[in-house]
């Protein structure tokens, strides 16, 4: 008789390793402007973008793992993920990832991921200094990721992005050409074109107004030059009547209503 054997326990996934997200809220800033300008651009679109999130590329391995500071895949839904399961993702990896540098990082640190990424099928990655103002770019080339020599202008290939340094600060761009944001940059523009619009609307308003209000004054002058010729010409037809009247009584009116000279 076999022995019996003792049922496989299932694989735990951490969600979590306990660390915070970003160490600094200059890290922080970055990281939710990548994600949230990334998210509104490829709004409605089949792909799934998120940040800081546990990427699994195999399974029943839990410590092959990483989180990149934002991540990009193309034909996956966006939606809600406890963490990044490639198996459960139809075998798809992460096309693109970033990474923000954060004081903490090591080179060895970075060194590894860049391995990972190379390693697990990345298409892209784009590495930023928030500190120095700097991006190092590596794209997938004959099976390996290879450096990007220059970066200054250079569009990314899957996304349309452009990286380019403005009097010394790195700034990301759409592909119609706006400068990515910050949720708070956002939220002031957001706020300045609801006042622009306000203060025309409060223009527009007080424009018809005055329109209104001359167009109540020509009318009322119009309606005060009617009631006087209404009057003028009561008053000439009963100067008609009296001539008439005095004519019956052999008096010219033409004498008697002739002014005093």
């Amino acid at each position: 008789m076999k022995p019996e054997t003792a049922p496989a326990t299932d694989v735990v996934y951490p969600e979590s390793d306990g660390k915070p997200m970003a160490d600094n809220t200059l890290q922080w800033d970055w990281m939710v402007k990548i994600v949230g300008e990334l998210r509104d651009l490829f709004a409605g679109q089949t792909v799934f973008i998120a940040g800081d999130l546990f990427w699994y590329p195999v399974e029943g391995d839990p410590k092959t793992v990483t989180a990149p500071d934002a991540l990009v895949a193309f034909g996956r839904p966006p939606g809600y993920r406890g963490s990044y399961k490639q198996w459960e993702e139809g075998g798809i990896a992460p096309q693109v990832v970033f990474e923000v540098l954060s004081p903490s990082n090591t080179d060895d640190e970075m060194d590894r991921k860049r391995e990972f990424y190379d390693r697990h099928g990345v298409e892209e990655y784009y590495l930023i200094d928030p500190y120095q103002n700097i991006v190092s770019g590596f794209r997938r080339h004959d099976g390996r990721l290879i450096q990007v020599m220059k970066m200054d202008g250079y569009v990314s290939p899957r996304l349309g992005i452009r990286f380019e340094r403005n009097s010394g600060e790195l700034t990301l761009y759409t592909p119609d050409g706006r400068p990515f944001q910050t949720r708070e940059e956002v939220a002031e523009e957001l706020r300045r074109t609801a006042a622009a619009f306000e203060d025309e609307r409060a223009r527009a308003i007080a424009e018809s107004q005055r329109a209104d209000r001359a167009e109540e004054q020509a009318a009322r002058a119009e309606e005060q030059a009617a009631r006087a010729g209404e009057q003028a010409a009561r008053e000439q037809a009963a100067r008609e009547v009296l001539a008439a009247k005095l004519r019956e009584f052999g008096v010219n009116p033409d004498e008697l209503l002739r002014p005093a000279g």
